[in-house]
């Protein structure tokens, strides 16, 4: 099959997105006619006030819920009519994930947890993998910590643990929910300094689910979202500026 030039450009896209949940008088619609894409080797941030639809649309996304209609792509491949078995592979072996509450196995420590993906593929990592896995828990300052189970660690280095995961496999798409909401302000700016770093020098595609006008500043693309539309788009914008456009974005009924 002939690769399209929206899957040269998008790392994951949907057309024409509609999510709904319950019937008759009490359906609420949380996804109306969305299209949308994410951009290869991009950092996009997807922001709205609560309700607003941005996790839903991430989770449709990645394929941990389904669309009500519309269609949703991973590079050229259709994934809205995926069984629950091939969605699983499909997020095992394309897609990895960083979430706020890091998600990390309690009883494994911190190399069994960055190495989990490939034990979940029931396959052992290549050389050329297991190098550079190595080579990006010292980039992220956990090589003194492998033997660790996470209770012992920060939640900083929780969290880096949690990227070092999601890296591991070299997934064509992070998703990032809320990655900075359990951190403080400091611990979070080293986060979200990894992921844009992951973009700008590594070529790797991250969409981030954020409320945070100051993590958002840290991605290339900002999409704006109100009421299960998209409303707005902003290039790499201060949080100042992203601030502002979250204070206008509730419409006047």
């Amino acid at each position: 099959m002939p690769v399209s030039v929206d899957d040269e450009i998008f790392v994951a896209r949907v057309d024409r997105l509609t999510k709904s949940y319950g019937a008759g008088s009490s359906e609420v619609t949380a996804l109306r006619d969305v299209s949308i894409g994410i951009e290869r080797a991009r950092f996009t941030a997807i922001m709205g006030p609560s309700g607003s639809g941005k996790s839903t649309l991430m989770h449709i996304m990645a394929g941990l819920d389904s669309p009500t209609s519309g269609q949703v792509w991973l590079g050229g491949t259709d994934i809205s009519r995926m069984n629950d078995a091939e969605l699983t592979l499909l997020r095992r072996r394309r897609l990895g994930f960083v979430f706020q509450s890091f998600n990390l196995v309690p009883t494994l420590d911190v190399r069994g947890n960055i190495f989990l993906p490939f034990e979940l593929d029931a396959r052992r990592p290549t050389e050329q993998e297991r190098v550079r896995v190595e080579s990006l828990i010292d980039a992220l300052g956990l090589a003194g910590r492998l033997a660790h189970r996470p209770h012992q660690l920060s939640g900083g280095q929780q969290q880096r643990v949690a990227i070092a995961r999601a890296f591991a496999t070299e997934p064509e798409l992070i998703f990032a929910d809320e990655p900075t909401g359990n951190l403080d302000s400091r611990t979070g700016r080293e986060v979200l300094a990894i992921l844009s770093a992951a973009t700008a020098e590594a070529g790797r595609s991250v969409a981030m689910v954020t409320h945070d006008p100051i993590a958002a500043s840290y991605a290339d693309r900002i999409l704006f979202l109100v009421d299960g539309e998209v409303v707005d788009e902003f290039p790499r914008s201060t949080p100042e500026q992203i601030s502002q456009r979250m204070l206008t974005l509730e419409r006047v009924p």
